[in-house]
Order: C-alpha cells, then sequence, then structure tokens
C-alpha cells in the first residue's frame, strides 16, 4: 500500500513484498534492484514525532521482513537491513545493518580485501 503515490520514484525490478506500506508525502526513492520483505514501513512523514523528510533506498539494498525506515533516512548501495529492524539513521553503501534502533555491524560488504 501506498500513500500519496505522487511522491514515490519507483526504479526497474524492484521487489516490494505484501503488506508493505509506504507513506510518500516527502518523498520516497527506491532505485533498482531493491528487495524489500513483506510487512515493512517505509514514512517520509512520522505524527509520533513530528518529523518529516524524504526517504532513500539505493540500487541493489535489502531490506528485510517487518522492518520500519523513518524520515530523512538513506540507505546506501548494496547495503543489507536485517528483519525486524527499525531505521532512523543513515546506512552507508555496503553495510550491513540491523537491530531497534537499526546499528550498522559490518562494513564494505561484498568488496574483496587486498
Amino acid at each position: 500500500m501506498c500513500q500519496n503515490r505522487e511522491g514515490l520514484k519507483l526504479g526497474k525490478k524492484t521487489d516490494i513484498g505484501a503488506f508493505t506500506y509506504i507513506n510518500a508525502k516527502n518523498g520516497v526513492t527506491i532505485e533498482q534492484d531493491v528487495q524489500i520483505g513483506s510487512h515493512c514501513a517505509i514514512y517520509s512523514e512520522s505524527t509520533i514525532d513530528d518529523k518529516a523528510g524524504p526517504v532513500k533506498i539505493h540500487r541493489n539494498a535489502k531490506v528485510g521482513s517487518h522492518s520500519t525506515i523513518m524520515p530523512n533516512v538513506t540507505i546506501g548501495e548494496k547495503s543489507i537491513i536485517g528483519a525486524h529492524s527499525f531505521v532512523t539513521s543513515n546506512i552507508l553503501k555496503n553495510s550491513v545493518a540491523f537491530g531497534v534502533p537499526a546499528k550498522v555491524v559490518k562494513k564494505n560488504v561484498g568488496k574483496k580485501s587486498r
């Protein structure tokens, strides 16, 4: 379900699971090849704490089921958000983050070390 659909920018080959809610009042961008699990919530506006701002999920990112992404959050390219996470701050590219609130537990995922 998407509320304020005119604020949603959706890339090609995205996969959004069943029962996911998106509030795009202040803009939600989901780039190509993004996977979002079922039962997630993406808020560009929060009536609980009066925060508002765009949400950006960059290409090849993965968001685990039952996760919530709050306003003014950017999830970097090729990042992974674990299931049941509450994302309140930016997650840099190539990172793994999970928890309540979500914390980065691994950086430079998928990069070869030299």
